[in-house]
């Protein structure tokens, strides 16, 4: 509903637009006699696409690949030619008059010889960018995309909470039942492949719609499941199609805040994106054991959010995409003037969808293996999946056999980690007036590493910290809140070192930031739900004393890379065929 009203008001913009940029004509001056196209334009143009008289005189200016094929002229009638001409010239007069028009011939891979309009936005201030939109809009937008976020990263891990219920009625054992879980992962890393080109062909929000509404479907057919095997292929086509906001939110993020607003606009979307996974074991929490007595209330819950944020994302989300923008800008004016050669940046090299899909399924494979930024980062995020989701399964021996808490009161203290993601919120108005003060010092110009401060906040160290503190005071006679203290830690953590990894891999790469999140979503994802299954036999085997240690120390070797890449973080980029060449210093 809200990207048809906007595509109704572009229309209109563009329309007004028109009306206004015409008056323009009559100041080309030598411009348009130079150029062989005429300095004076009739308005009946727009509406008939023919001038309202016939011009005197030919233009020698005009090639024969700009001229209109729909009227058919014999080489005897001059008065036909001469119309057809100055006609043509017009409509050419109106495209260099045209604000946020780059008027330019056309290269041979686009098609040869001719001119093209190059659709662009009507100066800085055009308020049909989705970078001008009022800040209460763009934190709006921000938040429903969270809402997407949130909800199908609840569902990821929702699970978890119901494992000896769902094991029980399927007659399998936990370990099998948390392939569950572990299907819907693997499917979040699989569907990353295909988000990213599928937003940049038709739009970010109807891939946001859709992929929600079939996501829902297979939410629903989980909660249906007859047996153990149904419930796994579900979940896996419920993780692949909710892997949107994945690849999506970052691009999203970008389309609607400035490098100096993302400091804290990306934060709007990250609390959620990562809260999602921490909370949803608390809403499971007494399913199967409360009120709920079934486990299939899981998918029911996650069903009924998914269906309120769809509705909201139905009637109230805007398209940010600015390439899709554009062509509408685009197809607008080609429908008002008759001109053809009014094209978006996206509409002169049309890249179709299988094009965009096989880039999308080899670029990041060939950045990871390439690309040293994205291999730590994407060392970094994979290991701390794989501590987050094998606790999914280990808080169970974390608190309810050291400590006795029952089920439900088990999953309610993942809070903890979720209070560690909101204290870590307060180091945004820090990190902003950084990074604000470091632009002004390179004249606007924005340096990766500053996203790196996050992290390097106490963020790094912070993980190895609470996972050995968890690890050596998890016994019955120190207080429960000891490790509970410590998940606050590592919740806090893990929004730094996301933010960071992020933040860092987008101003990094730019162009090919999509392929770069996708790799390191792929990577983690593919880890995590692997490690998961095998949680409940690494806690059970070796302990929770062990399993923390080693744990933590695998962390610890990781510590240093934000640190490093602060330091040798251009070095790197000026290598890369990629990445953001670092920019000369200014004197």
């Amino acid at each position: 509903m809200q990207s048809y009203l906007q595509y109704r008001r572009i229309g209109q913009a563009v329309a007004k637009q028109l009306e206004r940029d015409h008056e323009k004509l009559p100041t080309l001056g030598n411009l348009g006699h130079s150029e062989g196209y005429p300095s004076t334009y009739s308005p009946e143009l727009l509406s008939t696409g023919k001038p309202a008289r016939p011009a005197a005189t030919q233009n020698p200016c005009d090639t024969p690949g700009e001229t209109d094929s729909d009227e058919q002229i014999q080489p005897h009638d001059l008065h036909a030619v001469s119309s057809v001409r100055t006609r043509h010239s017009a409509r050419t007069a109106l495209g260099y008059a045209l604000g946020g028009i780059h008027a330019r011939d056309r290269a041979t891979h686009e098609g040869g010889d001719g001119k093209v309009f190059v659709v662009g936005w009507d100066g800085e201030n055009d308020p049909l960018n989705p970078c001008n939109y009022s800040t209460p809009s763009r934190v709006i937008t921000t938040l429903m995309v969270a809402a997407v976020a949130f909800v199908v990263t609840v569902a990821s891990s929702i699970d978890s909470a119901i494992l000896l219920q769902a094991s029980e009625e399927f007659g399998v054992s936990e370990v099998t039942e948390s392939l569950a879980t572990g299907a819907f992962l693997i499917g979040f890393g699989l569907g990353c492949l295909i988000a990213g080109p599928f937003s940049e062909t038709f739009g970010r929000n109807v891939v946001y719609m859709g992929s929600l509404a079939i996501f829902m479907i297979f939410i629903m057919a989980s909660g249906l499941a007859p047996n153990i095997g149904a419930q796994i292929a579900f979940r896996f086509l419920a993780g692949f199609f909710g892997s949107t906001p994945l690849t999506c939110a970052g691009g999203t993020v970008s389309d609607l805040w400035n490098p100096l607003e993302k400091t804290f606009g990306f934060p709007l979307f990250a609390i959620s994106g990562f809260g999602g996974p921490v909370l949803g074991p608390v809403i499971g929490s007494y399913i199967g054991t409360g009120d709920l007595p079934s486990w299939r209330w899981t998918e029911w819950i996650t069903l009924i959010t998914a269906g309120l944020v769809l509705s909201l994302i139905v009637l109230f989300q805007p398209e940010t995409n600015p390439l899709v923008l554009l062509s509408w800008k685009a197809h607008h004016l080609r429908q008002l003037t008759g001109d053809d050669r009014y094209r978006a940046q996206m509409e002169i090299t049309k890249l179709t969808l299988w094009s965009r899909l096989r880039i999308s399924l080899s670029r990041p494979f060939i950045l990871t293996a390439n690309e040293l930024i994205i291999i730590l980062m994407a060392l970094y995020l994979t290991t701390i999946y794989i501590v987050l989701f094998t606790f999914l399964t280990g808080y169970t021996f974390l608190f309810s056999d050291v400590y006795g808490t029952s089920q439900g009161l088990t999953n309610v203290l993942f809070v903890g980690m979720l209070v560690g993601i909101l204290l870590a919120m307060s180091l945004v108005p820090l990190v902003y007036s950084w990074t604000k003060k470091d632009m002004a010092e390179r004249h606007g110009q924005i340096r990766p590493e500053c996203r790196l401060w996050y992290s390097m906040l106490g963020g790094a160290p912070a993980i190895p910290i609470s996972l050995f503190w968890m690890g050596w005071t998890d016994f019955s006679s120190i207080s429960i809140w000891s490790p509970l203290i410590a998940t606050t830690l590592f919740g806090y953590g893990v929004i730094c070192i996301f933010l960071s990894a992020y933040m860092y891999i987008i101003d990094s790469y730019e162009t090919y930031a999509a392929s770069a999140l996708t790799s390191v979503a792929l990577i983690r994802y593919l880890a995590a739900g692997g490690m998961t299954v095998v949680g409940i036999p690494f806690y059970k085997n070796m302990g929770t004393h062990w399993t923390l240690t080693i744990l933590g120390c695998i962390s610890t070797l990781l510590v240093p890379i934000p640190y490093l890449l602060y330091k040798y973080g251009p070095s790197i980029r000026s290598h890369s065929k990629y990445a953001v060449t670092p920019p000369v210093a200014l004197p």
